[in-house]
């Protein structure tokens, strides 16, 4: 039954009673269960170990570190279960950690040289930063000192066109007197 169909039956079911739409539900969930049951006996073991190798190398593909750490853990556990391998994880547990020490003696030296780094960084970087603060000072004074020069000259151009514009009103005015019997 398609999706369509089951809608429809669903609204079929507002005119049925409570116990006649369970029973029509109760119908469709089965008809679905049989249809999924009959598409999984239609495949063959073969579709199923192709389907299990797709997943099992995109997996590997997707996950390359986490798929080499579980082969090595459960070839160690297998190890573990046999008297040679027991025998030789003694050894090896011995070996482990003598590289386990000389590794951490070896982690220890490259954070002390990462420390020594970050503290020459550090102090490159204030000079830097205090340097970038000298020049940005400087600019702003420079840039202070232009605006307060361009400023005044501003102001006596306007000054100047003022006194200017006045002298012509005053000697309009004037003129036009003059031309005033009177």
């Amino acid at each position: 039954m398609s999706d369509q169909e089951t809608i429809d039956h669903v609204d079929d079911a507002t005119a049925q009673t409570p116990e006649e739409v369970k029973r029509e539900k109760r119908e469709v969930l089965r008809n679905k269960i049989e249809s999924g049951e009959r598409r999984n006996e239609e495949r063959t073991f073969a579709d199923r170990a192709r389907e299990a190798g797709d997943t099992a190398t995109e997996f590997v593909k997707a996950y390359p570190i986490a798929t080499i750490a579980g082969v090595a853990v459960l070839g160690l556990a297998i190890g573990a279960m046999t008297r040679p391998g027991r025998r030789v994880g003694a050894q090896a547990g011995r070996k482990a950690s003598a590289f386990a020490t000389y590794a951490t003696e070896m982690g220890l030296a490259y954070a002390g040289g990462l420390f020594d780094s970050a503290g020459d960084v550090a102090r490159a970087g204030g000079v830097k930063v205090e340097n970038l603060g000298d020049t940005v000072a400087h600019s702003a004074r420079k840039a202070k000192r232009t605006i307060s020069t361009g400023a005044a000259q501003r102001n006596d151009d306007a000054k100047f066109v003022s006194r200017k514009a006045a002298r012509r009103a005053s000697r309009a005015y004037r003129d036009l007197r003059a031309r005033l019997p009177g």
